[in-house]
């Protein structure tokens, strides 16, 4: 029994159809790390003014993204914006929206706690060198926050492509979307089928995040020491 199951995974093209979902889900996740960290990067550094209005802002952005689901985001997005606006955009459109939202606000504190960690006197010095403000992020503070914003922006990433398991229930057509149509279509001949095709979108969502786990973890332990 187990073995008719596991020959579901190679009858007719659904391990081709498997791997073009995965494509899907990779494209979601990276185009939204990339549009995510680059915003989110505009964020953190624009949560280190003095401005209460823009601190005020840029911390009901972060909460809100915090505390409302992700999932919520998307039905919020997909059902409730596009009613509201009448517009028509596709669920791949609406899930890179929602991921790019939700990394560069988790990315904006990242970057912001990088910055704060850094000793005062760096710019106290190069104050007294006579840089301005731009010349002290560009040479002093950017360069070592990267060190310390790797790490948790590999962690961030990470969790961007699992969550995006989330996408299916808007519609789109996802590994995970593939995989459940292949079980209903083989239940009645290959009754494991669940069983062999979960197992292996399991195994492929493992090793793209389990390696920038190890790397990310590697980092924060080197660059602590």
């Amino acid at each position: 029994m187990q073995n008719s199951g596991f020959n579901v995974i190679f009858q007719g093209n659904n391990i081709g159809r498997l791997f073009e979902g995965l494509f899907i889900t990779a494209e979601i996740a990276f185009i939204s790390i990339i549009l995510g960290s680059l915003l989110g990067i505009l964020i953190g550094l624009s949560r280190t003014t003095k401005s209460k209005l823009v601190l005020f802002v840029n911390r009901v952005y972060l909460e809100a993204f915090r505390i409302i689901p992700t999932l919520v985001w998307l039905f919020i997005f997909y059902f409730g914006v596009t009613t509201a606006l009448n517009i028509n955009i596709s669920g791949e459109i609406v899930s890179i929206i929602v991921f790019t939202l939700w990394g560069a606000a988790e990315m904006g504190d990242i970057v912001r706690g990088a910055l704060e960690s850094l000793p005062k006197h760096q710019i106290e010095s190069g104050k007294a060198l006579g840089m301005n403000n731009y010349q002290l992020y560009r040479y002093i503070l950017i360069p070592q926050a990267i060190r310390r914003m790797i790490p948790g922006t590999i962690n961030l990433a990470t969790r961007m492509i699992k969550t995006t398991s989330l996408v299916v229930l808007i519609g789109v057509i996802d590994v995970v979307k593939i995989g459940q149509q292949i079980i209903e279509s083989s239940r009645f001949q290959f009754p494991t089928a669940s069983f062999w095709i979960y197992g292996l979108i399991f195994f492929l969502y493992f090793i793209i995040c389990f390696p920038l786990s190890k790397i990310s973890k590697r980092l924060e332990a080197k660059w602590n020491d």
